[in-house]
């Protein structure tokens, strides 16, 4: 756990990923990341494009389905692919939480990016946000 940003966990049909991080905004990060690789292989995405991304949601589980939606949407209507996540901050707001991020990237092409498997949404199914030994641990269902 200390060396992995991620890892795909043992799951039937879906991905299912546990994201790590000293922080929650570093594990908020990685699992961002971790989205992205089973869409493609982050390694061919370049950071031509910045991108701001603001979420909230009412505790941090809705945050992170949230966080990683927006995600999913600026790929479907726009194309974008990402290879570099700041979640700058995550802070309450409103009785909620807030999440401030800028997220590196470039627009999909079918020649350079490799299309490994369709995301089809994000799921609350066994969604979970813990810490273990001082590390945050956040853990997701992708339906493909």
């Amino acid at each position: 756990m200390l060396d992995k940003k991620f890892e795909f966990l043992e799951h039937m049909g879906d991905a299912y990923i546990a994201a790590y991080g000293e922080t929650l905004e570093e594990a908020f990060s990685n699992a961002g990341l971790a989205m992205f690789e089973v869409m493609t292989d982050t390694k061919l995405i370049e950071p031509k494009l910045r991108d701001e991304i603001m979420v909230e949601g009412e505790d941090e589980i809705a945050l992170l389905h949230n966080w990683l939606e927006a995600l999913l949407l600026k790929f479907e209507m726009e194309l974008k692919l990402y290879s570099s996540f700041n979640v700058k901050k995550i802070k309450r707001k409103n009785g909620g939480f807030l999440l401030e991020a800028e997220v590196f990237g470039e627009t999909f092409n079918k020649d350079k990016h490799l299309s490994k498997t369709e995301v089809k949404a994000v799921t609350y199914h066994q969604m979970n946000i813990s810490k273990e030994a001082g590390k945050f641990i956040v853990k997701f269902i992708l339906d493909l």
